[in-house]
């Protein structure tokens, strides 16, 4: 069985567990709820297999009965919390506390990156900007950014970009960025990019009210949509995206970090078809 370190759904390491018994000894889910102190037989295959969530005092009982103790007791508690969440808000913190846990007990989880890289904007915007800076002081680089930073905030960031093999220092001090990517699970990246997102749209607001309209791109356009015309325009969207990159990677001569956001998202809940056609209005 994995290391639990290695699970971000505990309804899987639950199962796991039970398969693993299974294949050792006579082992039934009957026997795995007596053994957790559970009356009804079927609780924990219910939990396991969706139907229902594993209780606050569950978590004791369960663990107790797979023999976790310390860290991993305390891990699988967080697995819960983050698996019963009912906002992307609670499972955001619930990624942080496995990410801290797991640092104070110095053992590296699976998507520890992925976690800390999408906390802050301050991440990408600095391995966007180290490189251009070669012989920057880390005062010089906070004060290039146009959010509230300290030289020990970017200090912080730089070592774990470099950590995390997201940039390299050369050996005269300055930066470049490697060709990895930030990569994680299933359950994490999605969860991970719709903070991330919430917060570069934060920034947006702000560019708006602080930078002159010659530097800054803003438009907009309000449209009635059916679902396929949606996704089309949702498929158009990530084209264009994916040339603006082409085009990105094409500069040599690169003297700023710019942030495009692309937003298609529904103003409305959906209404009773009218069969009406009618143009965007902007």
């Amino acid at each position: 069985m994995k290391p639990i370190v290695e699970y971000r759904d505990y309804r899987q390491y639950m199962r796991d567990f039970y398969e693993e018994r299974k294949r050792s000894s006579y082992f039934t889910w009957r026997e795995f709820a007596s053994l957790s102190g559970f009356v009804s037989p079927t609780y924990l295959k219910l939990v396991c297999d969706g139907k229902t969530r594993l209780s606050k005092p569950g978590i004791a009982k369960v663990a107790r009965a797979m023999g976790l103790e310390g860290f991993d007791y305390t891990y699988f508690a967080l697995l819960v919390k983050f698996g019963n969440a009912k906002s992307d808000d609670e499972r955001e913190s619930a990624l942080q506390e496995l990410e801290r846990e797991a640092r104070m007990n110095r053992i590296r989880i699976v998507d520890a990156d992925a976690i800390r890289y999408y906390e802050s904007p301050m991440y990408p915007i600095v391995r966007e900007l180290a490189p251009l800076m070669p012989a920057a002081t880390l005062g010089e680089m906070a004060s290039k950014i146009k959010s509230s930073v300290t030289a020990a905030e970017i200090r912080e960031v730089l070592q774990f970009l470099v950590r995390a093999d997201l940039l390299r220092k050369r050996e005269d001090g300055s930066y470049e960025q490697t060709q990895k990517a930030v990569k994680g699970s299933k359950e994490t990246i999605p969860l991970a990019i719709r903070s991330m997102n919430k917060k570069m749209a934060e920034l947006a607001v702000g560019s708006i009210a602080r930078d002159p309209a010659d530097e800054r791109h803003f438009s907009s356009v309000t449209m009635g949509l059916d679902a396929p015309t949606y996704e089309r325009i949702a498929r158009e969207a990530d084209a264009f995206r994916k040339k603006i990159v082409a085009i990105a990677n094409e500069c040599q001569k690169i003297d700023r970090v710019y942030q495009m956001n692309l937003q298609v998202f529904p103003l409305t809940d959906k209404v009773g078809a009218s069969g009406a056609k009618k143009g965007g209005s902007v």
